[in-house]
């Protein structure tokens, strides 16, 4: 058996990679600045490349304890890598044909979904939103689906995070072509004033449209009026043009 890896020993290995100039481009990228939603966040530099050959490294061996301290890390990077810890745990239950484990597993699956749920808030920014939720909740939803009802209670919350995560977790569902939890999202939200709200929501039903254009089709329909231009520009963006040109216009 592989030991056990520490937060402590995580942070510290990516510390020592620090790049202040890139730290700096982060900073800009991911709006830190006074008023911005990634507000006062922190970052060492690294690329998610770099974090993701850690975590390689780690998979599988930190605990749910020493991946809290991750999560509840200044730098965004070092949330990242508790994140995508995991995204690794997750991966390790899902069931298989004939899995002797399922039952070990789901219960694994369960306790997992509630863990990131109690920490959810610390995905503070999209990209660790948009990296996780799918692969964990979506995950989760996949294999126990009466559980349904928690992306719609992330998405009246009053935490931008919590509501993206409602909205983009539905990618994993979607891929198995299972659209109604989408769709009751994204009706939740259209009136939301964030734009990356507007652009999750947009990105979910081209998700869905390149699935089954009618349903997609059939959505903007009834909800076309209502939405956000740039909504509506994420949503149609797989459609033939002429659609495309269709729904613009109106």
């Amino acid at each position: 058996m592989k030991e056990m890896i520490t937060a402590g020993q995580i942070e510290e290995c990516m510390l020592i990679e620090k790049d202040d100039a890139q730290a700096k481009h982060l900073m800009r990228f991911f709006k830190t600045a006074p008023g911005d939603y990634g507000e006062g966040d922190r970052f060492i530099g690294l690329k998610v490349p770099h974090t993701r050959l850690i975590i390689k490294e780690s998979r599988l061996r930190v605990s749910l304890d020493e991946i809290r301290k991750l999560l509840y890390s200044q730098w965004h990077e070092i949330r990242l890598a508790g994140f995508l810890l995991l995204v690794e745990e997750m991966k390790a239950n899902v069931p298989k044909k004939s899995d002797k484990e399922e039952d070990v597993k789901s219960a694994r699956r369960a306790e997992l979904a509630r863990f990131y749920l109690s920490h959810a808030r610390q995905a503070n920014n999209w990209d660790l939103v948009d990296m996780s939720c799918p692969k964990i909740l979506g995950t989760w939803l996949r294999y126990s689906p009466e559980n349904v009802n928690i992306l719609y209670r992330l998405a009246e919350s009053d935490n931008l995070w919590e509501q993206r995560i409602a909205m983009v977790t539905n990618w994993m569902l979607i891929r198995d072509g299972i659209f109604k939890p989408t769709i009751d999202v994204a009706t939740k939200l259209l009136d939301h004033p964030h734009d990356l709200i507007h652009k999750a929501v947009g990105w979910m039903l081209r998700e869905m449209g390149k699935r089954d254009e009618i349903a997609l089709e059939e959505y903007l329909s009834c909800h076309h009026g209502q939405m956000h231009r740039t909504t509506l520009r994420y949503a149609i963006e797989k459609l033939p043009e002429d659609r495309r040109r269709y729904w613009l216009k109106k």
